[in-house]
């Protein structure tokens, strides 16, 4: 909306009235014509009170992860992963050569991961945060699945094959290590405590989870390292599709 002030800004000079006058000072020849924010509409582009704009919302921001991509990448890779953890567990008496294959292949998982998620997004972001975020993404689905599958394998194990010898005596190798130490103590309440948790059955519970706690930590570390290291290499940046 246009309006016309009734002295002039620049040199407060009186303006004429009339509708066949200049929108000119006849003074000093300062512009008088002014745009009234306050009265436009949001449906004109601008917004009352405010900066006028443009009508048409802002495009949305890029995301520097397509996460789907990233999980589903990181989930088959975490499950084969599994798999070969699986055939290559003593009790299956299969070939000596796949624990070192499904060893290797869980320190790279997450460089195998980022080649994976390239190739399917090759014009995505890559640099070193975008692949160490990666890389937790594939600590947790190695956490996740290797523990699944290693929970199944001990329950068939166990029950079906009954082939948990060796790692019942490890555990009772490990307790009885505890125990010795703990006897070399003097005798007080809380030594009499600690020998009498010992033999709980929730102690082996408490150890075993201690154990998978400590695995999964260590496969966290080696996951976000090796996404940052890959990040590095595979680094390049481009308009996430």
């Amino acid at each position: 909306m246009a309006g016309m002030q009734q002295t002039c800004h620049r040199c407060g000079g009186d303006l004429a009235e009339g509708s066949g006058e200049s929108p000119f000072c006849p003074h000093c020849g300062s512009p008088q014509l002014f745009l009234a924010l306050e009265n436009q509409s949001v449906e004109t582009g601008g917004e009352a009170g405010g900066a006028a704009t443009t009508g048409v919302a802002a495009p949305p921001k890029g995301r520097p992860v397509e996460w789907k991509t990233a999980i589903r990448c990181a989930a088959a890779v975490a499950g084969v992963g599994s798999v070969l953890e699986l055939v290559a567990m003593p009790d299956w008496r299969m070939s000596p050569l796949l624990s070192s294959v499904s060893l290797l292949w869980i320190m790279s998982a997450s460089l195998i991961t980022l080649g994976f998620y390239q190739k399917r997004r090759p014009a995505a972001l890559m640099d070193v945060r975008v692949g160490a975020r990666i890389g937790v993404v594939v600590g947790i689905c190695l956490a996740l699945e290797l523990g699944v599958a290693m929970a199944g394998a001990g329950l068939v194990a166990r029950f079906v094959l009954h082939s948990m010898g060796n790692f019942d005596g490890q555990l009772a190798m490990a307790i009885q290590m505890i125990r010795d130490r703990a006897m070399q103590q003097p005798a007080t309440p809380q030594r009499a405590e600690m020998l009498h948790w010992l033999g709980l059955p929730e102690f082996r519970a408490i150890y075993a989870l201690t154990g998978c706690a400590m695995v999964t930590a260590v496969l966290m570390v080696l996951s976000v390292l090796g996404g940052a290291f890959a990040g590095l290499l595979r680094m390049r940046r481009g308009t996430v599709v």
